[in-house]
């Protein structure tokens, strides 16, 4: 068999296209989206709005930081999960013009924590097994994180 494909090969009529060279070009992991790929950016995303937020309102950056902090290591673990690394840096944080009113603050991140808890919430339903218990605790810390921006 092997004889007659280099035969047809030396003639010039190959029987069937070569694709063995295409075993080694393929890496399908980072062709397809990993389902985790948004609720890591989202993590990174919430962490950078909170580290804003404490810098805007230095009367809640204790509490709005230990969230921050609390995001970063969710993000991290979902990379692990991923299998990819995080992106290098810290997230950018915006700079404030003028400290904002903490009221509004609070408003608008707990909105964002519950888009984020929702979020979750779906992907946790959706996972497999060994995603689940990592997912289940995102949703219940994004949870906690709108009780304690009320």
């Amino acid at each position: 068999m092997l004889l007659r494909a280099g035969a047809l090969l030396a003639l010039g009529g190959a029987a069937a296209p070569l694709t063995g060279c295409d075993l080694f070009d393929r890496d399908d992991e980072s062709r397809t989206p990993d389902p985790l790929e948004p609720l890591a950016a989202e993590a990174t995303a919430l962490e950078a709005r909170h580290r804003a937020a404490a810098t805007a309102v230095p009367a809640l950056a204790e509490r709005l930081t230990a969230i921050a902090d609390a995001h970063r290591a969710h993000a991290e673990e979902l990379r692990k999960a991923i299998g990819r690394p995080a992106p290098s840096g810290s997230p950018a944080v915006a700079p404030s013009a003028a400290p904002a009113d903490p009221d509004t603050v609070r408003a608008e991140l707990r909105q964002a924590e519950q888009e984020g808890r929702d979020n979750a919430a779906k992907a946790c339903a959706a996972a497999p097994a060994e995603r689940a218990a990592l997912l289940g605790s995102i949703a219940a810390a994004r949870a906690t994180h709108v009780e304690a921006l009320k």
